[in-house]
């Protein structure tokens, strides 16, 4: 079993070459939002970035995504008609991310899931996308209760999957909270294995399986309970994938560059920490 610490950050951060060129480090698609939430795209993307990668395009609802495109010069968001994602949307989705699959020169990944709503056409859609988009993804909030109503549909896809306790318990049906640590391990690396897919349970030990391997991180603070710091985890999973890495390498190191920007700003903060914050923070992590 790995215990994550900041020497995979060593590998991932090296002095880059004099004639790199914008998409070597990435493109990100951010798919969410709805007609009620427009923030948790936003925290992705902006995470992503501070995580260094070269471009995120976010993909929402038109009045999420022009609340989203104000909010910063640094986010390009594309309105998608409608207060929700639906099926007419699919097109338009699939489209954009076999586009961007080209402009990126395959330095490509999608973070799906954040305020998109469960709607049940909304997580039709989600799993219809899923079923016909070839390239790594981060799977988080409004997603995974989508993706538990049909967990095959990442079948040996190179997908990240990101539930807290009880989103754990919608995609497996397995109840981990009261459990001790070797228990939740155990059934993490099982569950993993079974859906072929990387797993990272969020907790106040972060456990990650792709049902062979198995890595914790006890990083944090128990002032990350505040809204937000889900959606920069998924955001800075998503660029380290974007990157190239793998699921697995990808959530430890994501999960280690959002716990402790967490820790730096929690310290600062306390009760009046914000997501933020914490994005503000991961500089000091990766530098």
């Amino acid at each position: 079993m790995i215990e994550v610490n900041k020497s995979i950050l060593k590998n991932i951060y090296q002095k880059r070459p004099e004639d790199a060129r914008k998409y070597d480090y990435g493109l990100l698609l951010v798919i969410g939002g709805s007609e009620f939430y427009s923030g948790s795209p936003a925290f992705s993307a902006l995470a992503a970035f501070k995580t260094g990668v070269d471009m995120v395009r976010i993909i929402a609802p038109k009045r999420a995504a022009d609340i989203i495109a104000s909010f910063s010069p640094n986010l390009a968001a594309y309105p998608l008609q409608g207060a929700h994602l639906n099926k007419e949307h699919l097109t338009t989705l699939i489209s954009m991310s076999e586009s961007a699959k080209v402009a990126a020169r395959g330095k490509v990944a999608v973070v799906i899931g954040g305020g998109i709503g469960r709607s049940q056409e909304t997580q039709e859609t989600i799993l219809e996308y899923l079923s016909q988009v070839s390239l790594p993804v981060v799977i988080d909030a409004d997603a995974i209760h989508a993706l538990g109503k049909k967990p095959e549909t990442i079948s040996d896809q190179l997908s990240l999957v990101t539930p807290h306790a009880h989103e754990f318990f919608v995609l497996t049906g397995k109840k981990v909270l009261e459990l001790s640590d070797e228990e939740k391990i155990r059934i993490v690396q099982e569950e993993a294995g079974r859906l072929k897919t990387t797993i990272l349970l969020k907790g106040k030990i972060d456990i990650i399986s792709n049902g062979k391997e198995v890595a914790i991180a006890k990083a944090g603070s128990p002032y990350m309970t505040v809204g937000g710091m889900g959606d920069t985890l998924a955001g800075v999973c998503g660029a380290l994938l974007a990157r190239g890495m793998n699921p697995f390498e990808a959530a430890q190191a994501g999960i280690l560059i959002n716990d402790l920007a967490g820790e730096i700003a929690c310290k600062k903060l306390r009760e009046s920490v914000m997501a933020t914050d914490l994005i503000e923070a991961i500089p000091q992590v990766i530098r």
